[in-house]
């Protein structure tokens, strides 16, 4: 990999100045021992990995979250030693630990008589903003430099849709298709004609094909959870830390990029929507993770993907399909983080502020749909797309929950949550609390979409048909409630003209039984 050029931060350099080693911090989600900065060692490069409460501690994390990241930090400084470079890891518990992050490098400085201090990109604001200031009361230079993960610049969609009333990922999914030579014929047209399969790829799972079998790695992380533990951390949802099941080092990631592409891929396209009450994996390739920390490259996701595809090893719509998430939707949501922070996360356009029901931190609901979702978000620190967006997001716009705590729950509740990624994600497509900056229009639903996903309703306390009275389906009336206490900003949204006008089509009766009940759902919403 090219070296990239490094952008100096405060102060310059002083040639009086004794010639000490310079500092490298590699942060948590920074694993890519293809960087650069690794091609050789070099005595006078001390390679700096933190375990911090900072991190631990800016919202409750799943316990899963906490020991994956702490364990790929420790396999990640355990490779770097072995390959020859100078490592400074300071553990949790570690008696010379701050806890901070300023406060560590401070005192690292003083401990080495660093000349320098380096750092990769953050990817998340509070990180970036928190080590540009740290640098600017430094009187040692201090430079960062690109972390060469990912395929656009952080500015680059506000460059792309400069000018543009709205920001869609179909704009920037083609351009990034046509830049990068993906899934395009000789001519440069799209291959099958057509640059997007979605419609394609929306069918419930019947049971056949069964699901791959899980290979993903066994770890014993017991230890570790002690560590974390006696640290005082707060964590939530199950650790399993005796039998871990995610990839810590990029060689595990690998492992799983090709057990995916070989038994996954061939079916993720059609059942990717799908919801199941007898799997939470499905077909995905839970390789959100590996890719968030860099232990893997977007590049050789995506053309292992289409690789396979032109080897006839899957078919056209589920490679795109996959494609398209990383290369598009991950790098638009990454833009749009970027051009709209800071502030971003505070957004609340459709004022909603009730506080969540006390079954987000145990899964204890009667709705089963939601009850599966958020159990096993708990249970496995993962859930797939469509149960994030479509049954957990989709309940919690239709009842107006406030979005600050909720994408703080999201934040830490998934162990492929940064927030680069999970506020535009949370705030913007799944909330609609931007007003309709990334989203063209509110993703809800009825119990109808949930249904026709699925097979969840069959085994609910609610009747998905009903709308009102006891036994209804609390999705029912939110649904029509949520779109008229919310008509005087959605109605002129073209894309909501049906939902609208079959509003206005139900009788005076019909609508108030509506919002009566979805206002007794309201009242009682830790109770559903």
């Amino acid at each position: 990999m090219e070296t990239p050029a490094a952008e100096a931060i405060g102060a310059a350099a002083d040639p009086a100045s004794a010639p000490g080693p310079t500092l490298r911090l590699i942060l948590g989600d920074q694993l890519n021992p293809l960087h650069s900065w690794f091609a050789r060692p070099d005595p006078q490069r001390v390679h700096v990995l933190l375990e911090l409460r900072q991190e631990t501690d800016y919202v409750v994390h799943h316990a899963q979250k906490v020991i994956a990241i702490f364990a790929a930090m420790r396999d990640f400084a355990r490779q770097l030693k072995a390959a020859g470079h100078r490592v400074r890891h300071v553990a949790i518990d570690d008696a010379s630990n701050r806890q901070g992050l300023s406060a560590n490098l401070d005192a690292l400085i003083v401990h080495y008589g660093a000349s320098a201090v380096e750092w990769q990109q953050p990817d998340e604001w509070r990180l970036d903003a928190q080590l540009n200031d740290w640098a600017a009361r430094q009187t040692i230079p201090c430079r960062r430099v690109d972390s060469g993960h990912f395929y656009t610049a952080r500015g680059e969609a506000a460059e792309l849709f400069a000018g543009r009333k709205q920001w869609l990922l179909e704009h920037f999914y083609r351009t990034l298709r046509r830049r990068h030579g993906v899934l395009l014929d000789a001519d440069g047209n799209p291959e099958g004609g057509q640059w997007n399969f979605d419609a394609e790829n929306r069918k419930s799972w019947p049971d056949d094909p069964p699901e791959p079998a899980d290979r993903r790695p066994r770890h014993d992380h017991s230890k570790l959870w002690h560590q974390i533990q006696a640290a005082g951390i707060t964590t939530m949802g199950q650790p399993q830390a005796a039998d871990f099941r995610w990839p810590l080092n990029r060689s595990e990631a690998l492992n799983q990029l090709d057990d995916f592409i070989e038994h996954g891929l061939p079916h993720f396209g059609d059942y990717q929507d799908a919801l199941s009450s007898r799997s939470w994996r499905l077909f995905h390739s839970l390789l959100s993770f590996a890719l968030n920390v860099k232990m893997l490259n977007p590049r050789e996701v995506v053309e292992r993907a289409e690789q396979a595809w032109r080897e006839g090893r899957a078919p056209l719509p589920a490679a795109e399909g996959f494609i398209r998430q990383i290369l598009g939707w991950r790098e638009y949501v990454r833009g749009v983080y970027w051009a709209r922070m800071p502030g971003y996360t505070e957004s609340n356009a459709l004022g909603h502020q009730r506080p969540l029901p006390h079954w987000f931190w145990n899964g204890e609901t009667g709705m089963a749909c939601l009850a599966a979702a958020i159990r096993a978000s708990l249970q496995q620190a993962y859930a797939h797309h469509i149960q994030r967006l479509m049954v957990i997001g989709n309940f919690a716009l239709l009842a107006g929950l406030d979005p600050q705590p909720l994408h703080r729950w999201y934040l830490g509740i998934y162990i492929d949550a940064f927030e680069w990624v999970e506020a535009p994600n949370t705030l913007g497509m799944s909330q609609f609390a931007d007003g309709g900056q990334l989203a063209t229009k509110p993703y809800v639903s009825s119990a109808a979409y949930l249904d026709r996903m699925g097979d969840h309703c069959q085994g609910c306390r609610y009747d998905r048909k009903a709308r009102t009275g006891e036994r209804a389906c609390p999705f029912n009336a939110l649904y029509w409630d949520f779109f008229e206490r919310q008509a005087e900003r959605l109605r002129g949204k073209h894309r909501l003209a049906m939902v609208y006008k079959n509003l206005d089509k139900m009788a005076p009766e019909v609508r108030a039984a509506l919002r009566e009940q979805a206002a007794l759902t309201l009242e009682r919403l830790d109770a559903l």
